[in-house]
């Protein structure tokens, strides 16, 4: 599998999720913490692929997305701290939904960028080939993901 189509999967994958936490009413706490759990599961393998291997890899193929990537970390520190408090947080708080929202918000602002500012820039620099191969490393690199969010580099930069 191509590595950026790998990414836009799992991007679609949480999106759906949290149009399902969106959709969910006031009082169903038992769905939305599960639908959480699933967010924070499916983040933070997200995460470690790209922190692991398309980053570097990324970095490498297109210097000119050094910036992008930078920045991309720093969100993923945002995020990661993030789900870390919502994996302990009794979804009963009156806070829990409040804090869902910025992440979703935090998320999807970093995923636009992904997508449409330098993804684009790191296909046509690594090319059909090494997308693919990369995408194979970070698909059975997913299966290694940490459990923890704080596990991944960017928490601790």
């Amino acid at each position: 599998m191509d590595a950026i189509v790998l990414l836009k999967d799992d991007h679609k994958t949480v999106e759906r999720l949290f149009k399902k936490f969106e959709k969910a009413g006031d009082d169903a706490v038992k769905t939305k913490r599960k639908l959480v759990d699933q967010i924070i599961e499916e983040l933070t393998a997200h995460t470690h692929i790209e922190e692991r291997l398309f980053y570097p890899a990324a970095r490498e193929a297109a210097p000119d997305t050094k910036d992008h990537i930078l920045e991309s970390i720093e969100e993923h520190h945002v995020v990661v701290w993030m789900l870390s408090e919502l994996s302990g947080m009794d979804p009963a708080d009156e806070r829990f939904d409040a804090k869902v929202t910025v992440l979703m918000e935090n998320v999807r602002h970093h995923v636009e960028e992904e997508e449409k500012e330098w993804f684009p820039e790191v296909r046509k620099a690594m090319g059909r080939k090494a997308l693919q191969e990369l995408g194979e490393r970070m698909e059975a690199a997913k299966a290694e993901a940490p459990n923890d969010p704080l596990a991944n580099p960017s928490a601790r930069q």
